[in-house]
């Protein structure tokens, strides 16, 4: 167990930090669920919708550390492939 003053400080905010990250990260998760779940279902338009949405998503998750950016630059351009080779 920590003693310091600053260890306990740490401990602390180490533990709100996880929440707040996992929260963003869930965000993330769900607005590329909604694209992939559009994409099967076969509705172009609702998929590149889905994908704008997703996109600042994404974007904010690399910008707050929560994901690695070219992560997000790596799914967001094989979604967008999925969009494109859609009939």
């Amino acid at each position: 167990m920590a003693n310091h003053h600053s260890a306990k400080t740490r401990i602390r905010r180490a533990e709100r930090r996880t929440v707040i990250n996992g929260d963003r990260l869930g965000r993330v998760r769900t607005s590329v669920k909604k694209v992939e779940t559009a994409i099967a279902s076969g509705d172009k338009t609702a998929a590149r919708d889905a994908l704008k949405s997703a996109q600042p998503e994404l974007h904010r998750g690399a910008q707050k550390g929560v994901m690695h950016a070219n992560t997000v630059a790596r799914k967001l351009s094989r979604l967008s492939k999925r969009i494109k080779a859609m009939a």
